[in-house]
């Protein structure tokens, strides 16, 4: 009986369900979509902060470069896992997938060069302040607006154009926006477009992992794909390689705690619209406040985790999966958590993440602009139901005119402190944050409509 229960529930419905178990055959390949979609941009920040690194006087090597990748896509793998499958207070039990983050590497990269410790220093203390953050959510919760939080979506959906088109553009085997990568670029993007229009079903939602296998097929004929990267790769690591843990003896300095919890606060804004455009966009409903709390101390916790353990920058949600949720509606928890065992095993096999790493940029992009799309869409969807009267459309108005504008202007913050110009100057989450939550607080929540949302089609008549 038990065995004919389990059968039952296993059922390719349920990927559409918060819960419940899908047939292990189908559920793996909507958990590898996943991690194809994210796979380049969790290691890419890990490989930036490595180029300029330095510990104890010395450059990091090769080697040393190639154990961080490693180490990126487990402790990405075990924050999924536990906003997953929440541990104590630590985790949402949403479809949150967790990665190396990009907002960090502006300050990253500033203290590696100065010293390693002092970077995994600062992000134990920063993860750490984020995680309290999330444990204290309920005291501070109603201070952030839903309009804020449909700020803070769209603007992550419009900051990721840039990342999606540069990546359109760009491979290793060609000069950016050369005919053979935009023309990659787009057999990706129509792939997509296809499979999702014409498949039927549940295969629908697989669309994402259709185009990456057709735009990798039409990689290799343009000899995009360098397969002798994996052969260096297993040279170095071994076929079968364990994690190096706590390598690197953390170093703490006010500065740089400060500068980094600065951004940790900036990440936490960018966590707050992440997990809220899950549950609009795929879910169809509000984020509670346990599932908040718990996806900040998720974001914070192993966050400090993964600098103290594995000498890793901090991780975040990743706006690329908030995106394939919202575009597919496949909200399934035990279905993504094959694309967490995906990223632990790609860890602890170098073979496995050196041959996803040799995806082009082009195909990438293919994919990732619809995905970076859907979350405007969900943003404007969220911005529709908080009401666009006067207040909030002044709210809106003005910090993405603010929060957006100074990104788009060299030198703005050239004679403000250099902290200011690193958390505000390219990234335009932050700043739309900051500006909708002053607004927020300080417009008067009840405002009388005397202009022009009185004139409705009934006044004008009478007028």
């Amino acid at each position: 009986m038990k065995q004919s229960t389990a059968k039952q529930e296993a059922k390719i419905e349920n990927i559409y369900r918060l819960e419940g178990r899908v047939p292990v055959g189908k559920a793996i390949p909507f958990g590898l979509q996943h991690v194809l979609a994210m796979f380049v941009s969790n290691v890419a920040p890990v490989i930036l902060v490595a180029s300029v690194a330095v510990y104890n006087g010395a450059g990091f090597t090769a080697v040393e470069t190639a154990r961080l990748i490693q180490n990126a896509m487990i402790i990405a793998g075990i924050g999924t896992l536990i906003q997953l499958y929440p541990i104590w207070k630590v985790g949402s039990g949403l479809p949150v997938v967790m990665g190396v983050s990009f907002t960090f590497v502006s300050a990253m990269m500033v203290l590696a060069a100065r010293d390693y410790g002092l970077m995994v220093g600062a992000i134990i203390v920063g993860g750490c302040i984020e995680g309290v953050l999330g444990l204290t959510v309920k005291y501070w919760r109603r201070f952030v607006a839903p309009i804020v939080s449909a700020c803070v979506v769209t603007t992550i959906g419009f900051s990721l154009l840039g990342v999606g088109i540069n990546s359109y553009g760009a491979s290793t085997a060609y000069d950016f926006g050369s005919w053979q990568n935009l023309l990659v670029g787009t057999i990706t993007l129509v792939s997509c477009l296809i499979f999702q229009s014409l498949a039927k079903g549940f295969w629908k939602q697989l669309y994402v992992l259709f185009g990456l296998m057709v735009g990798y097929i039409a990689a290799v004929c343009f000899h995009m794909v360098d397969f002798a990267s994996i052969g260096s790769t297993v040279d170095e690591l071994g076929v079968i390689s364990f994690p190096l843990l706590l390598h690197y003896t953390p170093k703490f300095q006010i500065g740089a705690i400060i500068s980094v919890t600065l951004v940790f606060l900036v990440s936490a804004a960018e966590t707050i619209g992440d997990t809220t455009a899950v549950c609009t966009g795929g879910l169809g409903r509000d984020i509670t406040k346990k599932e908040l709390s718990g996806s900040l101390c998720c974001d914070g916790f192993i966050s400090a985790v993964s600098g103290g353990i594995f000498g890793c920058t901090p991780i975040t949600s990743f706006s690329q999966n908030v995106g394939l949720v919202a575009m597919t509606k496949v909200v399934n928890r035990f279905t993504i958590m094959f694309g967490a065992l995906t990223l632990v095993i790609a860890g602890l096999f170098p073979p496995i993440g050196a041959f996803f790493s040799t995806l082009p940029s082009c195909v990438l992009g293919g994919c990732t602009v619809i995905m970076f799309g859907a979350i405007i869409v969900s943003g404007v969807t969220m911005l529709a139901q908080c009401g666009l009267d006067q207040r909030n459309t002044l709210i809106a108005a003005a910090s993405f005119a603010i929060g957006i504008g100074v990104t788009q202007v060299d030198g703005f913050f050239s004679h403000m402190p250099q902290v200011v110009g690193d958390i505000f100057a390219g990234n335009p989450v932050a700043g739309v944050f900051v500006v909708a939550m002053i607004l927020s607080l300080a417009l008067p929540k009840k405002v009388e409509l005397k202009d022009i949302d009185a004139l409705t089609p009934e006044t004008m008549k009478k007028k």
